[in-house]
């Protein structure tokens, strides 16, 4: 994973800031609109309806095509249908509705027709045809359950006829039935206050709503809105957001020729068990009249009036309506009342919110696209997009329309800004000084530069660490057998094999000597078990060289090497000239490790460690003691070991040889020089130090030192 400088902090910040600011703006606000769309849809079709449709405060009268196609109304003008509609009117308010609403203007009369017919027009030979409509208008408008609708229009509004307005008391019991709708010429929120005149007016859903709970709307000094007590929550002024359902039975919605049809029936019951208590909008439902596209858009349903039936039979299955984008306007109202009377208008976050969940998004995206790469950073911000939608098609249950559409495009955007500074900048120079300094400097030492935003400097630090060295025995005179070409693939196969092992657990390659390796472990990387990984290392690099050694890839020689491991504070960094240098590791412990690479050949080993680096160890190897050395620059001794294999690993006859081994030790360092020559004899023909041992002890048996001789081997070379 990537790390951050300071450069890169700047730039995902600028990507993740612009791709915020500039999706929250207000030039992009349709895109909000988008979003409550795709989460109306996603959460009816993921989620299902919110409330039953039994319980919806409000209900639906049509005039559907069944009421067109239905005697006495089939081929008849609507304007003659006023005296049928008075009577499900006041129907319908003696089944104790709590209020009417007419979202149908009749803005004529067929009393006013000037149409001549005979000697006289045809309104004044059917004066008094419209008597038992105003008679049910102004019973039911006395008794406050009663609101016409109108529509304004600048200077030509679209109002009741003259006799219709008389008859509900004017301007008292008349309200606007507009609509707002976005740029893109969805509705996808209801005006609540209109001015008529100089006074401001509720809305038709305002006012239905205020009616059935029996107190009138309340506009705050700040413009919002108060019902009941309740102030309704308006991201944009003046507005409710409306919380349609998907599909298309939410409001219950029956069939004004079926009710009719009901009326001659005689069942006053029907009408008590649909209508008492609730909101009753009248409208029409027909296939090019008073449509509107709404944010339900993607989550209508087809549509009919399939509230329960009275008289008439349901229209036939061939009468199916299809699945359309827009809606009748009255449901519009309808769905506006149900949200005000259950305390269910949609909230918005409002513009600083938006911007704030957009930059979000957008900051997320940015360090997610500089962090992983950019496979791995598009399938994360996918998947936390997916989250993110479902989470707020949760949201959409509980009245929040959270923006999604800005945020994803934010996150895109910033995405793509972001891998595009990764190209343009930040990965290009990071490739460039990988590229140049692979061959030279350990992946970590890298690492540290480019996380440090600056160049390689001369300087070190003391640190604990354990230093690796190795050589190969005898290798002069191998080299002597070789052409120059060969000598250079036989070296080079041999090192890449060394020191994959070494760096595969966690060492750095500080140099190559001819044939040497000198490495170490705990640095520049930290490594806490420097040790343990050394000693791995040693033991594995042994046991691949016993493998190398039976290929062709070695060209028939077999070879050994010796490796001494020593830990101990050093000082590690950039040292060498002011214009040339190099990573590399200092101090008296790199001179020992050195010293014990050399001190295998005395004692025919092909690893030794110091005591301090076995017991940084712990238990996770198995040693043996082999003796107490003083080597070439150190007056103190210096015990070493030799690991036999990694803890549970040791083989029966390894642990009989260095049992007596051990106990050869034992008697040499008591002056029992013949038991000691006895016990190492035992071991001497496959054991070198053992055979080592036994002629030391056979020389000192035939020649026993003095009392201030110590069992100690001075190495006398390197």
């Amino acid at each position: 994973m990537r790390r951050f400088r300071k450069r890169d902090v700047l730039a995902v910040t600028l990507v993740a800031m612009l791709s915020g600011l500039v999706f929250a703006s207000p030039l992009l606000d349709p895109l909000a609109g988008v979003s409550v769309d795709l989460l109306t849809a996603l959460r009816f079709h993921l989620l299902g309806p919110r409330h039953d449709p039994a319980t919806s405060p409000s209900v639906v009268v049509v005039i559907d095509e069944q009421t067109f196609q239905t005697p006495p109304f089939a081929g008849s003008p609507t304007l003659a249908w006023t005296r049928e509609i008075g009577r499900v009117l006041t129907a319908v308010v003696e089944a104790d509705a709590r209020v009417v609403g007419f979202d149908i203007v009749f803005p004529a009369s067929i009393e006013q027709s000037e149409i001549p017919f005979g000697d006289a027009p045809l309104g004044s030979r059917l004066r008094g045809f419209d008597r038992d409509f105003l008679r049910a208008l102004a019973g039911a408008a006395r008794d406050g359950k009663l609101v016409l609708g109108e529509v304004l229009h600048h200077a030509n509004p679209v109002r009741p006829a003259p006799a219709q307005r008389v008859a509900v008391g004017h301007g008292a019991n008349i309200r606007a039935l507009n609509t707002h709708a976005d740029p893109d010429d969805v509705v996808r929120r209801l005006p609540l206050w209109f001015t008529v005149g100089d006074r401001p007016m509720p809305s038709m859903a305002l006012e239905l709503a205020a009616r059935a709970v029996g107190e009138a709307p309340v506009r705050d000094p700040d413009g919002s809105t108060r019902l009941a007590g309740w102030r309704i929550p308006a991201a944009v002024p003046n507005t409710q957001m409306l919380a349609f359902e998907g599909g298309a039975d939410d409001v219950p919605t029956f069939s004004f020729a079926d009710l009719r049809a009901c009326l001659d029936k005689g069942d006053t019951a029907f009408f008590r068990q649909h209508f008492a208590g609730k909101v009753v909008l009248f409208g029409t439902l027909l296939d090019i009249e008073d449509r509107k596209v709404t944010s339900k858009r993607f989550a209508t349903g087809p549509e009919g009036a399939r509230a329960p039936r009275c008289a008439l039979p349901p229209p036939g299955a061939d009468a199916e309506a299809p699945v359309r984008r827009s809606i009748p306007g009255v449901y519009i109202h309808a769905t506006a009342v149900n949200d005000l009377l259950r305390r269910d208008v949609l909230r918005e976050p409002g513009r600083i919110g938006a911007t704030a969940i957009a930059v979000g998004a957008a900051s997320v995206a940015a360090v997610a696209a500089f962090l992983l790469s950019p496979l791995v950073a598009v399938l994360t911000i996918v998947g936390l997009g997916v989250l993110v939608t479902g989470a707020a098609a949760i949201a959409m249950l509980y009245g929040f329309a959270c923006p999604l559409v800005g945020p994803g495009l934010a996150a895109l955007a910033a995405t793509g800004g972001t891998v595009g500074w990764r190209l343009v900048a930040a990965d290009r120079e990071d490739r460039f000084l990988r590229r140049s300094f692979a061959l030279y400097l350990a992946p970590q030492v890298i690492d540290r530069m480019l996380d440090a935003d600056e160049p390689p400097a001369l300087g070190g630090e003391m640190r604990d660490v354990t230093v690796f060295f190795s050589d190969i025995a005898g290798f002069s005179s191998i080299a002597e057998t070789m052409t120059p070409q060969a000598l250079v693939a036989w070296m080079n196969a041999y090192l890449s094999e060394m020191t994959d092992i070494i760096e595969a657990c966690g060492g750095y390659v500080d140099k190559y000597i001819g044939d040497s390796i000198v490495a170490v472990f705990g640095a520049p990387a930290n490594d806490p078990d420097h040790a343990r990984s050394a000693v791995t290392a040693a033991l594995r690099c042994r046991e691949r060289l016993a493998v190398l050694n039976e290929t062709a890839a070695f060209q028939g020689h077999r070879i050994a090497h010796r490796i001494g491991l020593n830990s101990g504070e050093a000082l590690v960094g950039n040292i060498g000239s002011r214009r040339r240098f190099n990573y590399t590791v200092m101090s008296d412990a790199v001179n020992l490790a050195s010293r014990l690479e050399g001190a295998n050949k005395y004692f025919g080993t092909s690893i030794m460690a110091s005591e301090t680096t076995v017991g940084r160890t712990g238990d996770a190897f198995v040693w043996r003691e082999l003796d107490a050395i003083r080597v070439k620059g150190r007056v103190q001794p210096v015990k070493i070991l030799e690991p036999i294999a990694e803890a549970g690993r040791v083989t029966p006859a390894q642990a009989a040889c260095a049992a007596t081994y051990a106990e050869g030790l034992a008697r040499f360092r008591a002056r029992d020089f013949a038991a000691a020559s006895a016990a190492f004899d035992r071991i001497a023909a496959v054991d070198p130090p053992a055979a080592l041992f036994r002629e030391r002890a056979r020389a000192l048996a035939a020649q026993p030192p003095g009392p201030d001789w110590e069992p100690v081997f001075t190495l006398e070379g390197k």
